[in-house]
Order: structure tokens, then C-alpha cells, then sequence
């Protein structure tokens, strides 16, 4: 697995992540989703170098340009309910794409104790094809590679891009002991040392699924 950290370069991404993270910046849940789509777009075109190219043929008012344009049939899965601004600012740079969309959250049991149940997924053929798989907050790493391992029933991908803006170090490692191997980068904006006992990432941000559209039950 390839692990690439872009928080790690001086880019407008680390204002934007920033922002995500101030508590009194993030009670605007408006700004919180936009500044959530704007790092989809960012990891979007990032993703968008590492495609394959071929030169067409334009059509223009006046003449015809030559254009190379990325040959890769793509789809976009996301982990509900946080995921989705980021998954809109990763659509809107790849508008052409195909969508999949998991429905997974933590049960918790005995004390801190909890399990990742996965209500539903709904995805299309991925056999061939590029898959982006995106969720804002990668705390144990547990729900992604629950996820990813059922996305894998619909179809083998050419290529798989983990998207994940927080990520904890124990998460990133433990995908890269569960989904080793070639064929997969994982693409972050920052890496936090710290998990609660309940597996909250600190400093993290606290719960992006609630900051982005209100509290639940």
C-alpha cells in the first residue's frame, strides 16, 4: 500500500483542514461542509495524475485541438452518513463517474467495546475500474477495510484510492497489515498519534457525520 500525506507539503488544503478543526470555526456546520467538499476536490485532483491518458481529437468553433484526457472509468464510493461532502468534492472534479455508497456505523457493546455493522451497500460493477473509496474519519481503520472488502463482491478494481482527510497512526497501520500488497494508495491530509478509549482520534475533530449535518439520537 501507498501511503501519500499531502498535509505534508505547504498547500491551501492545510487552511482548509484547519478550519474543520477549530471549535469555534466548525459550529458553522455550512462552512464545515464546504471546507469538507473543497479537500474532496483537492485529493480529486491529485488522484486525477495518477489516471491513464490518451490524446483526442476536439472539435472546435474554429478548428480541431489535440487533448489528452483520462481513459478510466471511475466510481466513487463513500461511507455514510460524513463522507458525503467529500464525496460531492471528489464528484465534481470526476462528474462522469459512477457512485456507491456504504451505510456503516459502530455498535457499540460492553463498555468500550463495539463492532462495525454495515446496513446496506449499494454500488455498481467495479471489474476494471478505478475505484475511490472515501471516508473523512479513519480512526481504527475498522469500517474502511469492512467497506472495501464488501465493495470487492461487486466487482475487482483496476485501482483503489482510500481517501481519508483525519487518519490516527494505529488506523494507517493497520490497513497496511489488513490491505497489503500493490494496487492501493492511501491518500490523507493529517495523522494523529492519539485514540480515546472509545476510538476518537485526538486532536482530531470531533464527529464530522454531526459537525456536517446535526446531531443524532
Amino acid at each position: 500500500m501507498e501511503i501519500i500525506n499531502l498535509g505534508e507539503q505547504n498547500s491551501i488544503l492545510n487552511r482548509f483542514i484547519a478550519q474543520m478543526r477549530d471549535r469555534t470555526v466548525q459550529k458553522d456546520s455550512m462552512r464545515f461542509r464546504a471546507n469538507l467538499e473543497r479537500v474532496g476536490a483537492i485529493f480529486a485532483y491529485e488522484i486525477s495524475k495518477r489516471l491513464h491518458y490518451s490524446e483526442k481529437k476536439v472539435v472546435t468553433p474554429l478548428g480541431i485541438a489535440d487533448v489528452s484526457t483520462h481513459d478510466d472509468q471511475i466510481v466513487v464510493a463513500t461511507i455514510l452518513r460524513a463522507g458525503l461532502p467529500l464525496h460531492k468534492g471528489i464528484l465534481d472534479f470526476f462528474d462522469d463517474a459512477q457512485n456507491a455508497f456504504v451505510a456503516a456505523y459502530r455498535k457499540y457493546d460492553k463498555g468500550d467495546d463495539f463492532h462495525i455493522n454495515i446496513e446496506y451497500v449499494t454500488a455498481p460493477d467495479l471489474n476494471g475500474k478505478v475505484l475511490i473509496l472515501a471516508d473523512t474519519m479513519l480512526a481504527t481503520g475498522a469500517s474502511l477495510e469492512l467497506a472495501y472488502n464488501r465493495l470487492l463482491e461487486d466487482g475487482t478494481p483496476s485501482y483503489t484510492h482510500l481517501v481519508c482527510p483525519v487518519a490516527s497512526v494505529y488506523a494507517v497501520e493497520y490497513l497496511q497489515k489488513h490491505l497489503p500488497g500493490e494496487g492501493i494508495t492511501l491518500w490523507m491530509a493529517t495523522q494523529d498519534e492519539e485514540l480515546t478509549s472509545h476510538s476518537y482520534i485526538v486532536p482530531g475533530l470531533g464527529d464530522a457525520g454531526d459537525l456536517a449535518y446535526g446531531d443524532k439520537k
